[in-house]
């Protein structure tokens, strides 16, 4: 029996009860102004974008320019971000003024840093941080190293999602270690979310291929030498990794298989 036609449209990620379409999630941060930064989005696809709240003007000062102006959140999942964090009680303060300027959102995206060299995550600050905000009511997608342990306990304490990174924050490294990336979504009930390296379209291909449920980026394509160019590639990457994923690639194999089977030829 042939496999039923697939439909992207009925391929749908189910985030925090919500339901989204696209899979690529991308930052705001790094463009060259606030057009560029809505051409991107929408070159992209994306409908969840991230938000440095302590970077990023969302109403705190009323004489510059809002992003929601030109992201509103009738449009996007305005997904505030804690980076520049340093320690648990930075980022929970941070996660609680977004709620305030977000009228009470609890969707917050964690990250606590361990040091400015490398931007890996502080693992011990993070597990604080995850632990107060999911009692706090707070829905908690959680920015992590690719370990596989750790991911699975801040899935085991309620965080919605979990986001191991690929490579260094703005790196461009790309996948660094498959392997567990590949353990962490065989071992997860909520959605994995690459985090963090993808530098090219077949880098956030091989995310998706590897079974991950989205892919998040920025530098990647506002660094780009043409960002709305770029954010239209990594769209068609998510997607085409995505598919890939689920028709099932075939085996690796150490030797030939031939396209046309020698049995059965009329001569």
């Amino acid at each position: 029996m042939y496999d039923q036609a697939y439909l992207p449209e009925e391929d749908l990620l189910i985030l925090a009860g919500k339901s989204y379409r696209s899979r690529l999630f991308t930052g705001t941060g790094k463009y060259r102004d606030f057009a560029q930064t809505r051409l991107a989005t929408e070159a992209a696809g994306a409908e969840i974008v991230t938000v440095a709240v302590r970077r990023t003007n969302l109403g705190q000062d009323p004489n510059q320019a809002n992003l929601l102006d030109i992201l509103p959140p009738e449009k996007y999942t305005i997904l505030p971000n804690t980076a520049g964090c340093y320690s648990a009680e930075e980022a929970i303060r941070t996660c609680r003024l977004a709620r305030e300027l977000l009228n009470g959102q609890n969707l917050v995206k964690l990250e606590v840093l361990g040091d400015p060299k490398t931007l890996y995550p502080n693992l011990i600050e993070t597990l604080q941080a995850a632990n107060v905000l999911v009692q706090d009511g707070f829905e908690v997608m959680v920015y992590t190293t690719d370990d596989v342990l750790i991911a699975k306990r801040l899935e085991e304490m309620g965080c919605v999602a979990v986001m191991p990174l690929a490579a260094p924050i703005g790196s461009g490294l790309g996948i660094r270690n498959a392997f567990n990336i590949r353990q962490i979504v065989e071992n997860a009930k909520v959605p994995i979310i690459v985090d963090a390296g993808v530098g090219t379209a077949s880098d956030a291909a091989q995310a998706m291929e590897l079974g991950c449920d989205g892919v998040l980026m920025n530098t990647a394509i506002a660094s780009a030498r043409y960002p709305v160019r770029m954010a239209s590639a990594m769209k068609r990457a998510v997607e085409a990794g995505r598919a890939a994923y689920l028709s099932g690639r075939i085996p690796r194999k150490a030797y030939a298989s031939a396209s046309s089977p020698i049995e059965g030829l009329f001569f």
